[in-house]
């Protein structure tokens, strides 16, 4: 018996491919792509390809050996962020934040300042920076010196004109919790401590990064400059891959962090494969079909508000499980969280996938 912390959709999947579900009850359209893991939509050729050439050489080598994709991908990254730095693998985005806090732990003294609302991660490291008591408390004492502030930066100087912080912890846009994306006034906060006081600053990137917002990362909106930025989810187009990027500096000596089984090499072909396509045009479109997609969402009848940027969409309804319900029953799948529905689709989902979304929507 499987463990329950899951509660599937009594359906089975028999293939999928782009924004398509083919199942045993029909065809569904995806408009959260695996909870954005998908970034190129299901089975995108590219990506198959990557996979099938690169588990006919192997599927595994451990970290005794370096398949050649990892320094590729790690350029690539870097090359997104503009900067200079170093990047370990890991197989998810919790692990990425693992190393991360880590990191922070070895070279910085002081609270560990995360926010109401930002949601990083259920192992036990991730889940101590983590908002939500329910999930939190039945694993009490987590990591201690952890600091949870209000989603604003009068809240953050405030508390920083009393403590010593280590490190802030942002989600630029908070998924879980509706879509929220972060005030102006708390970018700003955060520029000024961590010039002023030399904080660290950890822009967890897992939901929102590699082009979701139309541009490489949801910092950039922001004028931050992250020291360490975290990614999960879509990196590996399909496959468990994660990254923590550490911006311009080197906080693990040798043997101080690893995994056995990361990166993995057929997980790093995908990588390699979807980063291809996450290009300054692809950027381009997906802020225009975000934009569209947001302003058609919000003129349906059950919406009560949008948010978001590029193809990460939060919309408010009075009844989002009833909405959810519809919505299945007219053949889209839905995501709900944070007491609204959340829309991560894929970035390459057409015009023509949108107007067919917003139609079966129109209810």
């Amino acid at each position: 018996m499987l463990s329950p912390v899951y509660a599937p959709y009594s359906f089975v999947v028999e293939r999928a491919e782009g924004v398509r579900l083919f199942t045993d009850k029909g065809v569904f359209l995806d408009t959260y792509a695996g909870i954005g893991v998908l970034p190129l939509g299901h089975s995108h050729p590219d990506v198959v390809r990557a996979i099938r050439e690169k588990s006919e050489r192997y599927t595994h080598l451990s970290n005794y050996f370096l398949d050649p994709d990892a320094p590729a991908l790690a350029e690539s990254l870097l090359f997104m962020t503009g900067r200079k730095g170093e990047v370990y693998f890991a197989n998810s985005g919790a692990e990425a934040m693992e190393a991360a806090l880590k990191a922070v732990k070895k070279n910085r003294e002081g609270a560990l300042v995360s926010f109401e609302g930002n949601f990083h991660g259920r192992t036990l490291g991730a889940l101590s920076v983590t908002w939500g008591p329910a999930i939190r408390h039945p694993f009490d004492p987590l990591i201690p010196h952890c600091a949870f502030l209000p989603f604003n930066g009068e809240a953050l100087l405030r508390f920083a004109r009393e403590n010593e912080i280590a490190a802030v912890f942002l989600e630029c846009i908070q998924g879980n919790s509706g879509v929220y994306p972060l005030p102006a006034d708390l970018a700003e906060a955060v520029n000024i401590l961590q010039k002023e006081r030399g904080i660290l600053v950890v822009a967890d990137e897992i939901q929102a990064g590699l082009g979701r917002t139309g541009r490489y990362f949801a910092y950039e909106h922001f004028g931050l400059r992250p020291d360490i930025i975290t990614l999960g989810k879509g990196i590996g187009g399909g496959l468990p891959l994660g990254a923590a990027i550490f911006c311009e500096w080197s906080p693990f000596a040798s043997g101080e962090h690893g995994s056995t089984f990361a990166p993995n090499p057929v997980s790093l072909a995908a990588g390699k494969a979807t980063l291809a396509h996450i290009t300054p045009s692809l950027l381009g479109d997906v802020s225009r079909k975000g934009e569209r997609l947001r302003e058609r969402l919000a003129l349906l009848s059950w919406a009560r508000g949008t948010r978001g940027l590029g193809l990460m969409i939060g919309v408010s309804a009075e009844n989002p499980a009833e909405v959810k319900k519809k919505a299945f029953e007219r053949g889209v799948l839905l995501n709900v969280t944070g007491g609204g529905i959340r829309f991560l689709p894929a970035l390459t989902m057409s015009d023509a996938e949108i107007e067919e979304i917003l139609s079966l929507l129109n209810f």
